[in-house]
């Protein structure tokens, strides 16, 4: 039995909602789901009953998930060491396949049985489907030598985004779950971080927002304080004096190019929140950090 000020609470929360519903209406939401938020079995139930809210209510939500803690188990057990450069999976064709394994067959259907339990009617891709991510080899430029650059591996470069099967798939209601592979010009098959995949991805869908969820309560300064409001300017500067490093990067980067290129909002928050993603979304306060343009 509701006590009056628990029923009380209870109906205010509904109504602030309300304004955001409205709002978000057959609008694109881009989610890159990662981190603790994929492992912790509460808080994937909290996840998938998130996104299928967000479909009932009328926005088109676009999962794009990684899967590195399950990436580096299967390593562990094949007796291979992950390894990474600035952020990104160094991937050799052992790698590669190992990387196809899981995300493209294991992490992407559990997540799609995951929602489709909840009552969503969710949709396996990865970037093979319809050749619709395709990429070139990256190489990196090595950020402690100027103009000199890095190969790592089977890591891909995204060259372009064919949209019309995700546009396909929101007509007929379903949720796209989204492994980051991406296919060369000669069907080669390549690594691409998840961020990058859901940044770019969220350019070409003209996404009203880019949801990144993370294992820190958002983008920290050197004391561990929360910022939000960040412009390239606070990132330029936080990346030169070391604040920001290793798997942050292309998180930040990826945000900024979608904010540049037309996404009306970034957010960076916390996954190892329950309902983080509603939280973020439908609530005056949100969770995380906001970045903008300018």
């Amino acid at each position: 039995m509701l006590t009056t000020t628990t029923a009380a609470q209870k109906a205010q929360t509904l109504a602030e909602a309300l304004p955001y519903i409205k709002r978000f209406f057959d609008k694109t939401i881009v989610i890159k789901y990662g981190g603790n938020a994929m492992t912790d079995p509460q808080l994937q139930d909290c996840f998938a009953r998130d996104v299928v809210l967000l479909k009932l209510v009328g926005m088109n939500p676009v999962v794009v998930h990684g899967g590195g803690p399950q990436i580096n188990d299967l390593l562990d057990r094949l007796g291979k060491k992950g390894e990474f450069i600035q952020g990104m999976r160094v991937t050799d064709a052992e790698t590669m396949d190992v990387v196809e394994m899981v995300l493209g067959g294991a992490v992407n259907k559990d997540i799609v049985n995951l929602i489709n339990r909840h009552g969503g009617k969710a949709v396996g891709l990865t970037g093979q489907d319809g050749a619709f991510i395709r990429a070139t080899k990256l190489l990196m430029e090595n950020k402690d030598a100027p103009g000199e650059f890095i190969d790592i591996g089977m890591v891909g470069d995204i060259t372009s985004i064919d949209p019309s099967i995700i546009q396909f798939l929101d007509t007929g209601d379903f949720i796209p779950v989204i492994a980051p592979i991406g296919v060369g010009p000669d069907g080669e098959t390549y690594n691409i971080n998840a961020d990058v995949v859901a940044g770019k991805l969220a350019e070409i869908l003209g996404a009203e927002k880019l949801i990144l969820l993370t294992n820190t309560p958002g983008v920290l300064d050197k004391q561990g304080n929360l910022l939000t409001g960040l412009t390239p300017k606070n990132i330029d500067e936080m990346v030169a004096d070391g604040t920001l490093s290793g798997g942050m990067l292309p998180k930040i980067s990826s945000a900024l190019d979608a904010a540049r290129s037309g996404v009306k909002s970034v957010h960076i928050i916390d996954g190892r929140v329950e309902h983080a993603l509603l939280l973020e979304v439908l609530t005056d306060e949100g969770v995380g950090t906001l970045i903008r343009a300018k």
